[in-house]
């Protein structure tokens, strides 16, 4: 009989790290995974493909890959034989060839997103506003305030880089689309989640529920092992 996925892999996204899990992390344990969050540079996608990977090393057995906004391209980059499965969390998606800019700016973006454009140094920040108006709106002030405080830089490298084949294309994927993200609009999340054919989880949510609604982020996830399993099994 095939192995379980014994261990989540939760990959976080831009201006964020790890602790954009906390509150998601709690209930995987309980249901049985063990649980692992690297920490990503969010120096160049090699970088953080290449942080991944590290951590894959340590990691025992299937895993689970979750990848949140900027996290879901990363994810999809990893050539692991571990990785039975992925979880998207409103996150990004490019098909080989793509950037994670080119698939982000398909659309027209919302209103109240944020300009994004590098400093001097190559590094986009977020104006400390957007974490309120764009991010995670349906979150407590203090709670968007702390996003603002903690945030760290993208690299233009990260999102100017084209992707190669993407890992939903070996293995089944799930998609949770948040219907409220004004970061990466509803229907840029449904192209990306039907052109790799996932499993489609949709809530009106912001674009942080690992935050805002861990419970969803949490079903979506544990849907996602009991799919990879059943396929394992076969």
């Amino acid at each position: 009989m095939a192995s379980k996925i014994s261990t989540a892999v939760l990959v976080h996204g831009a201006w964020a790290d790890g602790s954009s899990w906390g509150s998601v992390i709690g209930s995987l344990r309980a249901a049985g995974l063990n649980v692992v969050v690297p920490q990503l540079p969010l120096t160049s996608l090699a970088d953080d493909v290449a942080a991944l990977e590290r951590t894959l090393e340590r990691v025992d057995g299937p895993v689970v890959l979750v990848g949140h906004a900027y996290g879901g391209a990363v994810i999809a980059e990893a050539r692991s034989d571990k990785v039975q499965s992925l979880a998207y969390v409103a996150a990004i998606a490019p098909d080989e060839g793509e950037t994670v800019a080119q698939v982000f700016g398909r659309a027209p973006p919302h209103p109240q997103a944020p300009p994004l454009a590098p400093d001097t140094h190559g590094l986009v920040w977020l104006p400390l506003e957007a974490f309120g108006r764009a991010v995670a709106p349906n979150a407590s002030d203090e709670l968007q305030a702390q996003l603002a405080a903690v945030q760290r830089p993208i690299a233009l490298a990260c999102i100017t880089t084209p992707v190669g084949r993407p890992r939903w294309k070996d293995v089944p994927a799930w998609y949770l689309v948040a219907e409220q993200d004004r970061m990466i609009l509803r229907d840029t999340q449904e192209f990306m989640a039907m052109r790799m054919g996932a499993t489609i989880v949709s809530h009106p949510v912001d674009h942080v529920p690992s935050l805002t609604a861990p419970e969803l982020v949490t079903y979506t996830i544990l849907a996602a092992v009991r799919t990879a399993e059943g396929e394992l099994a076969c």
